[in-house]
Parts: structure tokens; C-alpha cells; sequence
């Protein structure tokens, strides 16, 4: 029975460098494996279910074309009307395959199916698996085995884009264990700004099993500025594991932001190198789970150059017997003087069962820095639930009206306000 690594046929067998990541890819995956529990990165947070031996290749979805230009299914509403409260540029993947992009963008602004992009630009071909280290992301070496699917932003010299780009990946699963990768580069040229969205979720049988393996590889050029914001809301018995690698040039900046609130196994890391004097990144999340699920946060920032910054929030709330787990390491290069990084991490414990893992690390091979970490975790406040609760509030109410309130200073952290009312109201 096949198993993550199969043969399967992609496009682009004619073009050798391509073929060569591919096969440099499946090559490291073969060596690394799924990580078990002596792999330092992945030791509170085991994929096992990433062992079984049922995976299948979703088919590409069939699907006909509405008369404002979408692509979408028999049954189901058009793609446009769906979704997304806000007004965003909208590319849609179902199972994995590229559905439609229905936008008059702006010039100066490039998106393009990954194949396409491939194949004609030479943007996307200087920079394609030049920033993720798959040496020590076994999936990132996985998603380049299979590197096919997927999308391609490039935001040109000095353009700002008016609204957000909204990357929304739909699964729609039945019985079958589906696997599939998507693998994303973005590029903002020097003095470009841009708001990009990512939406996970899912329809169909409640018990729904696949795995999505996401890579985004990202370039923020000198004096750029990129909001990257987050939804992972999955079926809660699927896998859901993303690298976000970033390069940071001097003077850009770089904000990543995340909600995990779906899946059985949810892996969110974000890697981030600040290059060059004045690189700044910004790396926030929030967790809220219950059941058996097993969500994890991971983080490395490094700081090579001098006078960089950086600041993480991670904030989550666990129920029954779910485990949170977050993992922050903040490293400085022996010549990055006059840095600063600083890391915070609290959990919200609801149930005697529930877990959580905090690994916060200091890396610091220089002097004259300032870089700060802590982890705090504890239990809903019983004093105030007893006052909400003598004012006529019911105990769930008042309960969630505290779980709220505990995420509510990481969500502020969100600048765009109608994104970020939308995450709140997926809580």
C-alpha cells in the first residue's frame, strides 16, 4: 500500500532543475522520514497518523464555469459570494488543484498558478527552493518531491496593494485518506507592501481524513512590508502541517500572524532570517482547541545582521484532553549588535486533561543585544467567572466571554481591522 512517498506523474519532467529539486527533495525525505520523538523539533509533537499506508492523490475536481468567469461545483454557490466577509483578491485551490482567480489585479502585481509561473518567470525560477531549508523541514523536503501545485505572488517595485490577496484552500474529503501539497512563493520587490490571507477548511463527511502540507516561501525586499495573516480551521481528524519561510532585506518588515482552531494534528512554523541592518518581523498566534487534538506553534527567528528586531505573542486555549505546544527560539549571529528580540507564550488550561509543551529558547552569540522570553499558564480566574455568573451570566457564556477576552490583546495585534474581526468571530 503506498505510503507519503509515491510515484505519481507531474508536470515538468522536460526541464532539469526542476526535476533535480524533486528528486533532491524525495532524496532528503527518504533519509529524514516522518520525525519521531528523538527529533528535538518534533519531540511534543508526534506525527504518527503520518505513518499510515492509505494515502491517496485527491483527482482534480470537475467543475464548470459561471457567468462571472468562477469555477465551482455543481450544487454549490459561486466561489465569489463565499466565505470571506471582506473584499480581498481571491485565488481558491480545492483538494490541492488550482480552481480560479477572478480578479482585475493591479499593475505591477503578478499571480499565477506555480506550473505556469515555472515554466515562463524567471522571478519565480530565481528564487524557487532557495529559501526553505529542507535539510531540517522533512515535509518542505516532501512538498519539493511532489512541487507542482500551487501559486506564485509578485509584488513589483514600490506597489502597494488596496486590498488583501486572499489564498483560500478548500478539502473537500470523504472516507479516502487524501495527501496533498501546496507549495507558495512570494515575492515583494523593493518598497512593495501587501496584505496576503490564508483560509483553511473543509466539507464534507465529519470524520473527514487527509493530510495538507503547506509551504510558503517568501521574499520581502528592502523597505517592503508583508502582513501575513492565517486561518487553520480543518476537519478535526485531519493533518495540517505549514513551513513559512521568510527572508527579511534592510529596512522590510514582515508580519506573521496566525489562528489555529481546526485540525487532529496542526503544525504551524515559521521561519524567519532578518538579512540586512533594520529588518523587522512580527510573529504572533493564537491557539483554541479541545478533544484529543495536538496543535503546535514553532518558531525560529534568526538575527544575522546588526540592529534588527523582532516580537512574538503566542496565546491558546485548551480543553478535554487536547494538547497545545509552542517552541520559540530567538537566535542572534555573533555580529547582529544592537538587536532585539523578545518572546512571549500563556495558555489557558479549561479541563484537568489538557496539555501544554513550552520550549522557549535564547540563542545569543553576541554582545550589546537585548532579547527577553517567558511562558506563563494557568486556569480560568474562579472569582471573576463567580461574579459574571451573580450577574445572570450562564456558566458557558461567561466562560466563553473569558476565553475571548484572554485572546483579545493577540488578536489586536492583527493591524487590518476587517480581518481581524473576522478571526474573532471564528473563535
Amino acid at each position: 500500500m503506498p505510503g507519503l512517498l509515491q510515484d505519481k506523474k507531474l508536470f515538468g519532467e522536460d526541464i532539469p532543475w526542476l526535476c533535480a529539486l524533486r528528486e533532491k527533495g524525495a532524496d532528503i525525505f527518504r533519509r529524514l522520514g516522518v520525525p519521531g520523538a528523538k527529533v528535538e523539533d518534533w519531540k511534543y509533537t508526534k506525527p504518527r497518523i503520518l505513518n499510515a499506508d492509505d494515502f491517496v492523490w485527491p483527482e482534480t475536481p470537475a467543475a464548470h464555469e459561471c457567468s462571472c468567469g468562477c469555477r465551482h461545483h455543481d450544487g454549490e454557490d459561486c466561489y465569489c459570494k463565499q466565505n470571506l466577509p471582506f473584499e480581498a483578491y481571491q485565488i481558491r485551490f480545492e483538494n490541492g488543484f488550482w480552481q480560479h482567480e477572478h480578479n482585475h489585479l493591479p499593475e505591477g502585481v503578478t499571480v499565477l498558478p506555480l506550473d505556469e509561473a515555472i515554466a515562463d518567470n524567471e522571478i519565480c525560477r530565481r528564487w524557487m527552493g532557495k529559501i526553505a531549508d529542507m535539510e531540517n523541514a522533512p515535509f518542505a523536503a516532501l512538498n519539493t518531491a511532489y512541487l507542482e501545485n500551487g501559486v506564485f505572488v509578485c509584488i513589483e517595485r514600490g506597489v502597494k496593494l488596496d486590498k488583501p490577496l486572499a489564498i483560500i484552500s478548500h478539502t473537500c474529503a470523504g472516507e479516502s485518506n487524501l495527501f496533498y501539497n501546496l507549495r507558495n512563493l512570494i515575492v515583494l520587490e523593493s518598497g512593495a507592501e501587501a496584505e496576503i490571507v490564508e483560509y483553511f477548511h473543509y466539507s464534507g463527511i465529519e470524520k473527514s481524513r487527509y493530510f495538507a502540507n503547506i509551504v510558503n516561501e517568501v521574499m520581502v525586499g528592502k523597505n517592503a512590508q508583508l502582513r501575513h495573516y492565517k486561518l487553520q480551521d480543518e476537519a478535526f481528524k485531519a493533518a495540517h502541517v505549514s513551513l513559512s519561510a521568510v527572508q527579511v532585506k534592510a529596512g522590510g518588515k514582515y508580519h506573521h500572524f496566525c489562528l489555529q482552531k481546526g485540525a487532529d494534528l496542526g503544525r504551524d512554523e515559521v521561519r524567519v532570517k532578518l538579512l540586512d541592518r533594520g529588518a523587522e518581523t512580527r510573529v504572533d498566534a493564537a491557539y483554541k482547541m479541545s478533544g484529543w487534538a495536538t496543535l503546535d506553534t514553532t518558531t525560529l527567528i534568526e538575527h544575522i545582521s546588526p540592529e534588527t528586531y523582532s516580537e512574538q505573542l503566542v496565546k491558546g486555549v485548551v480543553d478535554g484532553e487536547a494538547k497545545g505546544v509552542f517552541q520559540g527560539k530567538i537566535h542572534i549571529a555573533p555580529n547582529a549588535v544592537h538587536t532585539e528580540g523578545r518572546q512571549l507564550h500563556k495558555a489557558l488550561l479549561l479541563s484537568d486533561t489538557a496539555e501544554i509543551d513550552c520550549k522557549p529558547e535564547l540563542e545569543i552569540f553576541a554582545d550589546d543585544v537585548k532579547c527577553s522570553h517567558g511562558a506563563a499558564s494557568g486556569e480560568l480566574d474562579e472569582e471573576q467567572l463567580f461574579y459574571m455568573r451573580s450577574r445572570g451570566i450562564d456558566e458557558d457564556e461567561a466562560r466563553q466571554i473569558l476565553v475571548e477576552a484572554f485572546l483579545d490583546d493577540v488578536l489586536l495585534k492583527v493591524d487590518s481591522e476587517p480581518v481581524r474581526n473576522w478571526l474573532k468571530s471564528m473563535l
